[in-house]
């Protein structure tokens, strides 16, 4: 179970790390736009429709990422107090209850739906320009496979730390600026 973990959990983060130079990319569209409007008043056909693809992809696709990261908001003001077997037990019963069930419908009618956009070739009804909106709704779905993979490597998580007592060691490639600065600072003091 602890490869097949690694191996969900490396899949989410190479594509939440892909989809995350789409916020370079809405960056300058959005300066570009910003120039062109204001500056010299000729605002492009293309900006609005590219920020909320570009929004919207990264959004979805960062889903797996963030649940493999453990980044969700979570209201855990009882959470936080239980044993782990106990937040094990309540997360596995909770994953099938409603995260599997919604998934598969966003699977299933998300499906539907980008293939549909798909074989029509759709684009914008909100550009002059036509902008093809068809790769966007084929992202629903993709998304929702990667949330139903990243879904059962977290299912396979809670059935090790039901069966050990504790959760099994989560990769963390990003750290808070804060932490940084914390531990830099120690590590500075120790060192005198």
């Amino acid at each position: 179970m602890l490869g097949y973990i690694k191996w969900v959990d490396g899949l989410s983060k190479s594509i939440g790390h892909a989809f995350g130079w789409t916020v370079v990319l809405l960056t300058l569209g959005t300066c570009y736009e910003v120039f062109m409007r204001y500056v010299l008043n000729n605002p492009t056909d293309w900006a609005f429709d590219m920020s909320y693809m570009f929004y919207g992809a990264l959004f979805m696709m960062a889903g797996p990422y963030t649940l493999s990261k453990a980044a969700m908001v979570r209201g855990d003001f009882l959470y936080r107090t239980w044993k782990e077997t106990t937040q094990a037990k309540v997360d596995l019963a909770l994953y099938f209850l409603f995260y599997f069930p919604g998934i598969l419908a966003l699977i299933i009618i998300g499906g539907r739906y980008g293939f549909d956009a798909m074989m029509i070739r759709e684009v914008s009804v909100n550009s002059p320009v036509g902008v093809p909106v068809w790769p966007l709704k084929m992202i629903i779905f993709f998304a929702g496979l990667g949330l139903f993979m990243a879904g059962t490597a977290e299912v396979c998580r809670c059935l090790i730390c039901i069966k050990t007592g504790s959760w099994p060691f989560r990769d963390q490639d990003v750290q808070e600026l804060e932490e940084v600065l914390i531990e830099t600072h120690s590590t500075k003091v120790e060192s005198t």
